[in-house]
């Protein structure tokens, strides 16, 4: 597969990644572990080198499967996670926490259960909005002063936010959601990003799923799916958005690929600097995201594209109030 890298960081990973979430938490039950280990090994030999997982995920549960899944390849690949949440003694998620204690703490955490040395690329997972944001970058400095981390990452922050961290700790990469049907970071985010030179990862390439076109209006998601919270995901909306899908398949058909292959191809056009990381359970979905990285959209497609997208406008909030108040800080 073709590499990318991450702004001006020096960071090379694979065009597209891994979002290995969705194998622990948040789309239903977990996937069993044999099948978990096997599909990310999976992907290391299409040629992803860049996963991304968080210690929420489960919680905790991700981070080891990763790492017991990539411990072969350790020198091949390029490992993301997360910190930023508070957890009772049962391992309940209780909120936002980056005071730099914890920062350290869950670093620790983190090392042990990814089996490695150093983290790659360590994101704050939520802006805190308890502790500014300078110490939070300097204790990630410290971290990668250390050997622990080697670069800093920020996830669904706002402006503000990435200059003021940045001018503690220069910011490799900025993950937040960027799809055909979420365009918001188009406005600010990326122009920053760009003059900044950050890199920039989107998850939920596909919009949870949705662009893929095998979701309509009738799915019914098991009772553990987060979708079944996201107003964009009520029945009626996926009725309103299905003008999107068709128009994804309409155009895939033509260059004999699948509208999810015209998704991400859409994303990697837009910014040599910009590493989608699709998630998937299952295995043909994942040799279909691969493939992505091969199919071309020239400027004509990127123009059809744009010009039969802005004739639709998408129905549904991408996240319910309570999440939604945790974005853009």
């Amino acid at each position: 597969m073709q590499k990318r890298t991450l702004g001006r960081s020096g960071l090379e990973v694979s065009a597209i990644g891994l979002g290995c979430m969705g194998l622990s938490f948040g789309y239903g039950p977990a996937t069993d572990r044999p099948d978990a280990i096997s599909l990310i090994r999976q992907a290391v030999e299409g040629g992803v080198t860049f996963f991304d997982t968080a210690e929420v995920y489960g919680p905790f549960t991700n981070e080891d499967l990763v790492g017991e899944a990539l411990a072969p390849f350790r020198d091949q690949v390029v490992i993301a996670t997360k910190f930023g949440f508070a957890f009772a003694a049962d391992g309940t998620q209780q909120g936002l926490d980056s005071r730099p204690d914890s920062i350290r703490r869950a670093v620790e955490g983190s090392l042990k259960r990814l089996k490695i040395d150093t983290i790659d690329l360590l994101y704050q997972h939520r802006v805190d909005p308890n502790v500014p944001i300078e110490d939070v970058a300097g204790t990630v400095k410290d971290l990668i002063q250390q050997g622990k981390v080697r670069h800093f990452g920020l996830s669904e922050a706002g402006v503000a936010t990435i200059r003021r961290a940045h001018a503690v700790q220069p910011v490799t990469a900025l993950q937040s959601e960027y799809s055909l049907w979420w365009r918001e970071p188009e406005e600010a985010v990326l122009p920053a990003l760009e003059e900044l030179g950050i890199g920039f990862v989107p998850f939920s390439p596909l919009g949870k799923g949705f662009l893929r076109g095998a979701i309509n209006a009738a799915t019914r998601f098991d009772s553990t799916d987060f979708r079944n919270t996201v107003p964009r995901f009520a029945p009626e909306a996926r009725q309103a958005n299905q003008g999107l899908v068709d128009l994804l398949g309409a155009i895939a058909a033509k260059k004999r690929v699948t509208p999810a292959q015209i998704a991400l191809a859409w994303l990697l056009a837009q910014k040599p600097w910009i590493v989608p990381i699709p998630g998937t359970t299952k295995p043909h979905r994942l040799a279909e995201n691969i493939g992505a990285a091969d199919v071309t959209l020239t400027p004509d497609d990127l123009r059809e594209i744009e010009g039969a997208i802005a004739k639709i406008t998408v129905q549904g909030a991408r996240y319910p109030q309570h999440l939604q108040a945790l974005v853009g800080r």
